[in-house]
C-alpha cells in the first residue's frame, strides 16, 4: 500500500518532492485519480495528489481565460463556466465509466490527460487551450511556463510539454487556459443503418460543406444499445452535430440534411436530445459495460478508422465505434490486447498511434500501453525526461510519450 500525500499548498509540495529526489523514493503524481490503471503499472511508495490544491485563482468572463489551482474539481470548474454561458472548448471526456474508477475528475488532470472529447474535431485539443500552467519538477523547483495570452515561442514548449505526459515530467500545481462562450442552441443530425464504409463516406460529405459540422461520429449497431437511452432504438447511427445561433443551426441543418439524404433517410434531433447523445460519446458509453476486456485508443487519419477496424477483424473479435469524424477509434478486443497486431494495422492504413486504456494487469504486464516512439524522438524524450526529473522518480510506471507528433502528421493526436 503506497502513503498518500495531500500537499495543501506548493510550498509543501515542492518540499514533499525534494525530499523523495533526495532519497531517489518514487512517486506517483495524480489528480483524484480517475484514470487509474492507465499506462504499465508499477508500484510507486508514494502517491502525491493535487486534490489538496482547490480554488479558481482568477476568471475575467469578459477576457475569456481562466486560472485555478489543479485540484479544483472539473464540476466546479464547468459550473462557474455555465453560470456565464461560457464552456471549455474541447469537452473533456470523463474516463471513470470506461476504467471503473470513482472520485471526481480534476481540472490538472483534465490537461495532464489531454482529455479532449467529440468537439476535439472542431475546437482542437484540450492542450490547444491550455495557456500557461505553474508546476514541481523532478528537484523539487517550482517553475511558471506560459502566461495568459496564446504567443509564438523559441525552444521547448513547456505547456505543450505537460498537456498529456500524465504525471511524468512534473506535478502541476496550477493552470491558466482559455475559454469560450456557449452555443446558443444545438442540433444532430442522424443517418441510420450505414455501415461503416459508407458512414465513413458521408461523414467526409458532411465536412465538406460548408455547415460547420463541430462533431462527427459513427456508431455501428453492435455498439448502439450504449446510446439506446439518447435514441429510443438501437440502431446504427452517424452524428453530426451543429451548433451557434438558433437561426444559423436551423439553416445550416436544413441545407445539410438536403444534402445528406442521398446516403439515408436523415433524423434531426433536437437540443436536449443532442446533448445526451454528444455526452454518451464523449464518455464511450458503448464501451463501458465489459470491464474484463482490453480497450484501445487509436488515433488515425479520419478516413483510415474504418479500414483499421477491418483490418484487425481479420486477426481478432472486436467491437468498435468512431468519433472525430472516423480518426478516434474506440477498440474492444474479446481476448489479449495483441499490442502487435493493432500497431501493424495502424501501420498498414497509413500511420498513427494507439494507447491500451484498460487491461489486467498481467495484460499491461508484457507490452507498452502508449505507442513506442522512434528512436530520435525517443532519445530525445529521454533527455527532456532527465533534465525535468533528473532522478527519475515521477510515476515510473506511466511511460508516456513527451514529444508528439503533429496534428495531421499521423491523423490527429489526442
Amino acid at each position: 500500500m503506497s502513503d498518500v500525500y495531500r500537499p495543501q499548498s506548493e510550498a509543501e509540495a515542492c518540499e514533499i518532492i525534494r525530499h523523495a529526489a533526495g532519497v531517489r523514493m518514487p512517486l506517483s503524481l495524480v489528480g483524484s485519480n480517475t484514470r487509474a490503471g492507465l499506462g504499465n503499472r508499477v508500484e510507486a511508495d508514494m502517491v502525491v495528489t493535487s486534490t489538496g490544491l482547490t480554488g479558481v485563482i482568477d476568471y475575467d468572463p469578459g477576457e475569456m481565460v481562466m486560472t485555478a489551482k489543479a485540484g479544483t474539481p472539473l464540476s466546479d470548474i464547468a459550473a462557474l463556466l455555465d453560470a456565464n454561458a461560457q464552456m471549455l472548448a474541447f469537452e473533456p471526456v470523463d474516463h471513470r465509466g470506461i476504467m471503473n474508477t470513482r472520485g471526481e475528475p480534476t481540472i490538472g488532470g483534465v490537461f495532464l490527460s489531454n482529455a479532449s472529447g467529440p468537439r476535439r474535431l472542431s475546437a482542437g485539443a484540450a492542450r490547444d487551450s491550455l495557456l500557461g500552467l505553474r508546476f514541481v519538477n523532478g528537484r523539487g523547483e517550482a517553475i511558471r511556463a506560459g502566461g495568459r495570452v496564446m504567443k509564438n515561442v523559441t525552444g521547448l514548449d513547456l505547456v505543450k510539454l505537460l498537456a498529456g505526459s500524465h504525471g511524468t515530467l512534473g506535478f502541476v500545481t496550477e493552470v491558466t487556459f482559455r475559454v469560450l462562450p456557449r452555443p446558443e442552441t444545438e442540433a444532430t443530425i442522424l443517418l441510420r443503418h450505414l455501415d461503416d464504409a459508407k458512414a465513413s463516406e458521408a461523414m467526409a460529405a458532411a465536412m465538406a460543406q460548408a455547415a460547420d459540422v463541430s462533431c462527427a461520429a459513427n456508431i455501428p449497431k453492435a455498439l448502439a444499445n450504449g446510446i439506446s437511452d439518447s435514441l429510443g432504438t438501437a440502431d446504427a447511427v452517424t452524428a453530426l452535430r451543429l451548433e451557434g445561433l438558433s437561426a444559423s443551426v436551423e439553416v445550416r441543418v436544413t441545407s445539410l440534411a438536403a444534402r445528406l439524404s442521398a446516403f439515408a433517410p436523415v433524423e434531426v434531433l433536437d437540443a436536449p436530445t443532442s446533448t445526451r447523445l454528444w455526452r454518451a460519446v464523449r464518455d464511450v458509453a458503448p464501451l463501458q459495460a465489459r470491464q474484463d476486456r482490453p480497450l484501445w485508443r487509436a488515433s488515425v487519419a479520419p478516413t483510415a478508422g474504418h479500414r483499421l477496424v477491418a483490418a484487425l477483424r481479420q486477426f481478432v473479435e472486436i467491437d468498435a465505434f468512431y468519433d472525430w469524424q472516423g480518426g478516434l477509434v474506440w477498440l474492444e478486443m474479446s481476448g489479449e490486447p495483441l499490442a502487435d497486431v493493432v500497431r501493424r494495422a495502424i501501420a498498414s492504413v497509413g500511420g498513427g498511434h494507439a494507447t491500451l486504456v484498460r487491461a489486467s494487469d498481467h495484460q499491461r504486464s508484457g507490452m507498452s500501453a502508449f505507442e513506442p516512439e522512434p528512436e530520435p524522438v525517443a532519445a530525445l524524450s529521454a533527455r527532456i525526461k532527465g533534465k525535468l526529473d533528473p532522478a527519475g522518480i515521477f510515476s515510473p510506471g506511466r511511460m508516456a510519450p513527451v514529444v508528439r507528433p503533429k496534428a495531421g502528421s499521423m491523423g490527429m493526436t489526442g
